[in-house]
């Protein structure tokens, strides 16, 4: 894991950064790699998934102001299952590898715990992503359970993802 360069501010999602938030994850949804958002999703369809079902969206600014990633945090089921959450992370190509999904997992955590979740469950983590899973790991999420061929990945073709989960408050 590399450590940011430049300090990272994380601020709720305001109106003003869509514009600025919606380039970075179509570039990530269209890759067909890590996301299961059809990779010709519209700016509506994402929108609503993103910013307006969540409970909070979050955004990740670099020293000048830049937005750098965003998060989503929401409740993972309803009703009796309300008090797990569940969250969705992308971080700008250009500082992917500089410890920002790092710091927006760390800070969801907090941000969960305050809104009062009491664990967090990633729902459909793609195995082959190998650097989400060591980094969930490395941030004490465990593979719970592998779902055999559950994602389509756009190059490799159907390939595993995991469910991974942590529990926040004992």
């Amino acid at each position: 894991m590399t450590t940011s360069a430049a300090p990272v501010a994380i601020r709720p999602l305001e109106a003003a950064d869509w514009p600025t938030v919606w380039p970075i994850l179509r570039t990530t949804f269209q890759a067909g790699d890590t996301y299961s958002f059809a990779p010709d999703s519209t700016e509506a369809e994402i929108h609503k998934a993103w910013v307006e079902l969540p409970a909070a969206t979050f955004v990740a600014c670099g020293v000048g102001g830049e937005i750098v990633g965003t998060y989503f945090i929401k409740p993972n089921q309803t009703g009796l299952g309300a008090h797990v959450c569940n969250c969705g992370y992308v971080v700008a190509p250009a500082a992917q590898g500089l410890g920002v999904a790092s710091l927006m997992c760390e800070h969801s955590q907090r941000q969960a715990v305050a809104m009062g979740f009491r664990a967090m469950q990633f729902n459909l983590v793609v195995a082959s992503n190998l650097r989400a899973v060591r980094l969930w790991q490395h941030l004490g999420f465990a593979v719970v359970g592998t779902l055999p061929g559950a994602f389509r990945h756009r190059s490799l073709g159907y390939v595993d993802a995991h469910v991974m989960f942590k529990t926040l408050v004992a």
